[in-house]
């Protein structure tokens, strides 16, 4: 009969034997799974370095403005162009756009153009008066359908904005109110490149 202080088979450590195999095999799976996560990862991280390198080409989507006139993103290729997704429910885009308005006024002259895209559940009623009443200066164009926002990467967050190079590479995305000293300097850049 077994001492109250002796082990039983149940609770003892598995017995190591000459090869270590049983200590050793959750070693082995631990090592190949982390050796294995390690590539995946940095396959992830040398694509995700990759993208950021070689510049996306923008959308060749057709933009309707208020007035109905129809624009394509090719029409535009000569042209540094900021994509402004947007809606009158949304207090950031209404905050930014007075500066969104002078960055426009600002830069135009040397080739800048401007579309703001009204969001799919933006009522038309709004984001016409919102565009008369406040003069906005740059197309406005409506998505009823969602589908300029989903051609941008399906677009949720507004306000997003991209620039657009003359070549149509998208340069720049913005999620949320750009930091617009940092916009116009890159916008001067841009700009300024042939």
């Amino acid at each position: 009969m077994p001492s109250p202080n002796s082990a039983t088979p149940e609770s003892s450590p598995p017995p190591e034997s000459g090869t270590g195999a049983p200590v050793a095999a959750p070693r082995k799976r631990r090592a190949v799974m982390i050796a294995a996560a390690a590539v995946v990862f940095g396959g992830l991280g040398a694509a995700g370095y990759r993208s950021l390198s070689v510049p996306a080409k923008a959308p060749d989507v057709i933009f309707t403005s208020l007035e109905g006139k129809r624009i394509s993103m090719s029409s535009l290729r000569g042209k540094v162009v900021m994509v402004n997704f947007w809606a009158t429910s949304c207090s950031t885009c209404i905050r930014e756009m007075p500066q969104m308005v002078e960055t426009y006024d600002r830069f135009k002259a040397r080739g800048l153009d401007f579309v703001a895209v009204a969001m799919s559940y933006d009522p038309p009623n709004y984001v016409l008066n919102y565009a008369q009443t406040r003069k906005l200066p740059f197309t406005v164009s409506l998505d009823p359908q969602d589908k300029l926002a989903k051609s941008f990467g399906d677009v949720k967050l507004t306000p997003t904005t991209f620039l657009i190079d003359r070549q149509g590479n998208i340069i720049k995305r913005y999620v949320g109110e750009p930091d617009f000293v940092a916009l116009h300097q890159l916008l001067d850049k841009a700009l300024t490149a042939s």
